[in-house]
């Protein structure tokens, strides 16, 4: 049986941040779906297909990840995929509790598992949306962002 897992945010913009948890997460999962979250209290700098083509691009040679967005619940998407666990990056002590929470729930209501990953710390003040506003004051972000 694969073990899949999936992989949601928003992803405005997808980082090497996200990138490294997908590497990472391509070492415990079989397969990993990338949900691009769509969600409408969030104001984005990018439309939602636009996010999924440029992620998409990045792993255009690597079969074990797919990308697409969705609209309902995490636990949903990761139904639809019949994936059993959902991959989380871990920033801060900020983040802990809110990932718990979700977690504990969405275990609760499904028995899906969150498998949390510690952000390398190189990687820990990166954040999408620290990149929007260094996007928005006109800075160059590249080198925070995949190639």
């Amino acid at each position: 049986m694969e073990r899949a897992a999936i992989f949601p945010g928003t992803f405005d913009p997808f980082t090497i941040g996200h990138e490294a948890i997908v590497r990472r997460g391509l070492s415990l999962f079989d397969h990993i779906y990338i949900g691009v979250g769509v969600n409408k209290e969030k104001s984005v700098i990018e439309e939602t297909a636009k996010r999924v083509e440029t992620i998409r691009r990045y792993y255009r040679d690597e079969p074990r990840v797919s990308v697409e967005s969705y609209y309902d619940l995490t636990i949903d998407f990761a139904r639809r995929k019949n994936a059993k666990f959902i991959l989380r990056g871990l920033r801060s002590v900020r983040d802990f509790e809110y990932e718990r929470d979700m977690a504990d729930m969405n275990r609760r209501l499904t028995g899906i598992e969150t498998v949390i990953l510690f952000t390398e710390p190189p990687l820990a003040a990166i954040s999408s949306s620290v990149v929007r506003d260094l996007i928005s004051h006109g800075m160059d972000v590249s080198d925070l962002l995949p190639h």
